[in-house]
């Protein structure tokens, strides 16, 4: 992992900012369970969101159809009914994406009161916000708490995906909450896609490590370590899906070099 503010490189070529995440999911990766993905994604220098102190972040992502009229600061009743609406299907046949963790048990309760559906995910919410995104993949939105820097990980997405992510940080002590502010961070203010990246010249990749909603993990076939990776670049919108075959004996050849 890269800390903020760390500087990496040798000072030659563009100034970027970059955000990592080795494994999105750990959990998943370790446990052999769908959606763990490596990412990283870059940006021009000073473009993307400085979170400070602050590690979490509420969240609301939607796909292109319903990116101008869903609001985190509205009830979540009435941001699935402007979905479904935006979308031409009903209430119940929303899909939304949110991690399984205790402190989204209330939002539960009022995403199924409203009609619509959830699917859990362990961790990786990068995975579930792109696929929130992405047309086909079953799933209409992802709400709920989870990491900043996943967060403007998947704004690098969404730049070249279209459709939205919205957040409000969201410090989990008093000490947290006094350093953003401290910081210059105004605790109510929703920021949007732009806000978390506010370049229009960026790059997302992630390889999958186990398979998931995204991408295909890691096989292994005799001499070769097989890959899927998808990258996307926001100047022009392009997204591409590369299969990957490596050599194993290299591989291991370069590791013992290095």
């Amino acid at each position: 992992m890269l800390y903020n503010g760390e500087h990496v490189g040798d000072g030659t070529g563009p100034e970027c900012d970059v955000a990592v995440d080795p494994i999105d999911g750990t959990r998943l990766a370790a446990l052999g369970i769908n959606n763990a993905l490596a990412v990283l994604a870059v940006a021009e220098r000073g473009t993307m969101f400085d979170p400070s102190a602050v590690f979490y972040m509420q969240k609301l992502v939607t796909g292109p159809e319903a990116a101008d009229v869903v609001d985190l600061r509205l009830p979540v009743k009435q941001n699935l009914h402007l979905i479904a609406k935006a979308k031409g299907v009903k209430i119940n046949q929303l899909n939304v994406m949110i991690l399984d963790r205790d402190r989204h048990r209330g939002l539960v309760e009022e995403i199924r009161e409203a009609g619509a559906r959830t699917k859990f995910i362990m961790d990786g919410d990068v995975a579930g916000a792109i696929a929130a995104a992405r047309s086909g993949t079953g799933v209409d939105a992802l709400m709920g708490i989870g990491g900043t820097p996943e967060g403007i990980v998947t704004a690098c997405a969404i730049k070249t995906l279209g459709g939205v992510i919205q957040g409000r940080l969201w410090p989990t002590n008093d000490d947290e909450k006094q350093k953003a502010i401290d910081a210059g961070h105004d605790l109510d203010r929703v920021l949007s896609t732009d806000d978390l990246v506010t370049g229009d010249n960026c790059y997302f990749a992630a390889t999958g490590i186990t398979d998931g909603d995204l991408l295909r993990g890691v096989r292994y076939a005799k001499d070769k370590v097989l890959t899927q990776s998808i990258v996307m670049r926001s100047k022009s919108g392009t997204v591409r899906f590369v299969d990957g075959e490596h050599q194993a004996h290299k591989w291991e050849s370069y590791s013992r070099q290095s």
